[in-house]
């Protein structure tokens, strides 16, 4: 395994340089603070990070997992073709932006347009999973690909110390959720209904009876062993699918 020591003089060029020139398939970065582009395009690793990378993280990822024990800034996972980053904290703005295939899990909250521009490309299916709360924009010109916000308190440590999760808007989400949206799922775990404009159809489902979230909230709880499974599979989710019958389509303009 290569150790990496990312002081705040290393540069996020040289230390992406020294994890591509690495033959180790597994990398441990300790004292991440804020370089850029990590892993990005980058197959076939597991990367290890300490700190907080900056933005960026996991942009175009093509099959590596790359797990975080703190919190990533904006445009993680922007653009990523396969593979997995596991959040261990918070995440900042547009999170999965673009994003055609892959995994997301944030054990926290995520800022403003999660998943915005989402979409599938031909069998991959991306995937964010959220266990907090998301900012406005949720979803926004979503095209494919599954977005879950799962509502879920912030973990403490046996200190008391919140671990992942901070002050945030109040409500599952902010405003705007599914703005644009014409492809793909949003699921939110709530018992209150949405009131969402008529072009999201919104459908209220206990959690076990939502196939198509299975796996993703399996391979979550996996990943964070303090969030009970079966609570979240016996709670309420408000599914998110656009309405096909009133599409966006009318609020644009074609020759």
């Amino acid at each position: 395994m290569l150790k990496i020591e990312a002081t705040p003089e290393l540069d996020f060029s040289i230390l992406n340089k020294e994890i591509r020139d690495s033959k180790e398939k597994h990398i441990r970065i300790i004292n991440a603070i804020g370089q850029r582009y990590i892993a990005s395009g980058l197959a076939g690793r597991k990367i290890e990070i300490l700190g907080t990378p900056g933005n960026a993280l996991g942009a175009y990822l093509d099959g590596s997992t790359i797990i975080v024990e703190g919190n990533v800034q904006d445009a993680t996972g922007d653009t990523m073709n396969s593979g997995e980053i596991i959040v261990h904290g918070n995440a900042g703005d547009a999170t999965g932006y673009a994003m055609r295939g892959g995994e997301i899990y944030i054990r926290g909250n995520t800022g403003y347009r999660a998943g915005i521009h989402m979409k599938a490309y031909k069998t991959q299916q991306p995937a964010v999973v959220i266990g907090g709360k998301a900012g406005s924009f949720l979803g926004e010109y979503q095209a494919g690909g599954i977005i879950i916000v799962l509502n879920l308190a912030a973990p403490v440590s046996s200190n008391g110390k919140v671990i992942a999760g901070t002050p945030h808007e109040e409500g599952i989400t902010g405003a705007f959720v599914g703005t644009g949206m014409h492809g793909g799922a949003i699921y939110l775990r709530t018992d209150e209904k949405p009131d969402l404009p008529k072009q999201i159809k919104v459908s209220m489902k206990k959690g076990k009876d939502i196939p198509e979230i299975k796996s993703y909230i399996n391979k979550f709880c996996n990943s964070f062993p303090d969030v009970d499974k079966d609570k979240i599979f016996d709670s309420l989710f408000a599914e998110l699918k656009p309405d096909s019958k009133n599409p966006y389509k009318q609020l644009y303009t074609t020759n």
